[in-house]
């Protein structure tokens, strides 16, 4: 049976959700990856040199040689397409409405080729890496993209540095290719993840915690409607109080949804010093952070895909390097090779 044959089988499909399946049915983002390899993706190209953004500290310290790291491909625009209106990839055609999205004004006076070369293509890369990150997370355990985690993107708008709904996208792609259908979102950055919430508003396949900064970017209270479980934090919380409000979060998570697939948005913007966050979490808490988060689904035995998402301190990088190797020390993941 042709692809296209097996999207108009499913039952009740509209016309929309067979293109949609087809799309995503012939989409190349999914590939084998050899045992050798950890799943721990990245590519130099996620880099935005000209804003100063660099995500691998891991390699660089020793951790993991660079030819185990997974280089992902980028999203094409047929890709895009499944969660994203042909309008809305349209309209990153203009500088000015990129610049608005990202919040770096001169990008208003950059042609729009050299926009997407230096900003959209390694934002492409990164959506790349977060939909492969769930296919490897089916087949390892757990997955870790390097980048990507941008949540304040939806369908139909962008926002917040964030230009495309990967989130949205990953997990549309696992239902089609992975056969799953219950996926939970821990969305542990600092700012609400509206992006994402939007988009599987009233979806009950997807279970959402959003634990955030209630008194900054992006106060979208329509979106928080669809959050199933909200935990709001005040600017200043710190440390040990915020490690507390995830271990009860954690708990009721575990008692209200079994998911498939557990989709973590790990950003490092929580940190003390952050310049967007305004909590004050110190790098110890977000190692342990992300060791309960790991813990809570190998202890399910859940297959988890952590992405990096926001951080806007150079300590960042640093930060991240540091918690996957405890994870490694704690035998949370494996960054030894596999047989193929």
């Amino acid at each position: 049976m042709s692809s296209s044959s097996a999207a108009a089988s499913v039952p009740g499909a509209t016309p929309a959700d067979a293109l949609r399946r087809n799309r995503i049915i012939s989409s190349k983002l999914y590939f084998d990856v050899p045992g050798s390899k950890a799943p721990v993706v990245y590519s130099t190209a996620y880099d935005i040199a000209f804003l100063g953004i660099e995500k691998m500290f891991l390699t660089k310290e020793g951790h993991l040689e660079k030819t185990r790291v997974v280089e992902p491909l980028e999203a094409s625009k047929e890709d895009l397409l499944v969660v994203h209106t042909e309008a809305y990839l349209n309209s990153l055609r203009s500088s000015f409405r990129v610049a608005a999205i990202v919040e770096v004004p001169p990008l208003t006076l950059m042609p729009n080729w050299l926009v997407q070369q230096r900003l959209l293509y390694p934002f492409r890369k990164q959506v790349g890496g977060s939909i492969l990150s769930a296919k490897l997370a089916l087949e390892r355990g757990w997955a870790i993209n390097v980048g990507g985690g941008f949540h304040h993107c939806s369908a139909e708008e962008g926002g917040g540095f964030c230009a495309y709904a990967d989130i949205s996208l990953s997990i549309q792609f696992a239902f089609v290719r992975l056969d799953i259908s219950r996926v939970m979102i821990i969305d542990l950055d600092a700012h609400q993840g509206n992006g994402h919430e939007k988009d599987f508003a009233n979806d009950g396949r997807v279970y959402i915690l959003d634990m955030y900064n209630a008194g900054i970017y992006p106060f979208d209270h329509a979106a928080k409607r669809y959050i199933d479980q909200k935990v709001e934090l005040v600017s200043g919380t710190e440390t040990d109080d915020y490690l507390d409000q995830l271990d009860k979060a954690l708990k009721v998570a575990q008692t209200r949804f079994q998911p498939q697939l557990i989709i973590y948005n790990a950003g490092t913007d929580i940190l003390d010093g952050d310049p967007l966050g305004n909590l004050k979490i110190s790098p110890e808490g977000v190692v342990i952070r992300d060791e309960k988060v790991f813990r809570f689904a190998k202890d399910q035995n859940i297959p988890l895909v952590m992405m990096t998402s926001g951080g806007y301190m150079k300590s960042s990088a640093r930060v991240i390097a540091d918690s996957i190797t405890n994870l490694s020390q704690k035998n949370l993941v494996q960054l030894g090779s596999q047989p193929d």
